[in-house]
């Protein structure tokens, strides 16, 4: 891939190819044409190819493919990209994860379209916003306190009385919850990476990383 993008790292099946463009990349380092969702902070997902997209663009932030040539892309800053694929590389998704589409089930939404079952799902988590850039007040920690999603790990305290986030750590905790086992992480921080990730928190105005995965 070029170097304008970040591959992701996990032991796809080698039909699959999936990454999120850095902040030099764009649409052009796509491996194909997408079609966009209107991203909504929500937990619906939707079907390239199915009713879903009648008559237009659907809000949704979640999307899955199933057939070759198939691409699901979604636009983050610094919520979490969720790239989905089945072991046998025939069913995808990508999931535009913030904590309020987290906390409202966005990716047991999608991994609810697969036929696959949870276990047979592997899971690439992009560049996001990490534990220590990201603080929160008490009512989102409550969010996920009250759906079983929450250990204190995942919410440390700090000295404005507010909490530090770890919105992958939460991510996996869902997963792990309906039985997926095979979940691998960029480890990249957009809001640190200034070099080469878009970060909302930091920059106010900003533009947007594409996550896409593809079947062949």
């Amino acid at each position: 891939m070029s170097s304008r993008v970040l591959a992701a790292d996990w032991p796809a099946p080698p039909n699959i190819k999936a990454g999120t463009t850095l902040r030099d990349g764009g649409e052009s380092d796509l491996p194909g044409t997408p079609i966009w969702i209107r991203q909504v902070h929500g937990n619906r997902a939707v079907e390239l190819g199915s009713a879903d997209f009648a008559p237009g663009v659907p809000e949704a932030d979640a999307i899955i493919g199933r057939r070759p040539g198939d691409l699901c892309v979604v636009q983050t800053a610094d919520c979490l990209p969720v790239l989905l694929c089945s072991a046998d590389g025939q069913e995808v998704a990508a999931v535009h994860a913030g904590w309020r589409g987290l906390a409202a089930g966005v990716i047991e939404a999608a991994v609810s379209r697969f036929v696959c079952a949870p276990a047979g799902i592997l899971a690439w988590i992009g560049p996001a916003i990490s534990q220590s850039a990201f603080e929160v007040g008490d009512e989102v920690r409550q969010q996920f306190g009250s759906l079983g999603a929450g250990p204190s790990a995942l919410f440390v305290a700090n000295q404005r009385g507010r909490w530090q986030a770890n919105l992958a750590g939460l991510a996996e905790a869902r997963m792990r919850a309906i039985g997926m086992r095979s979940i691998y992480s960029a480890n990249v921080c957009t809001y640190g990476d200034a070099a080469r990730c878009y970060s909302y928190r930091r920059d106010g105005q900003t533009g947007r990383h594409l996550s896409f995965i593809y079947r062949t």
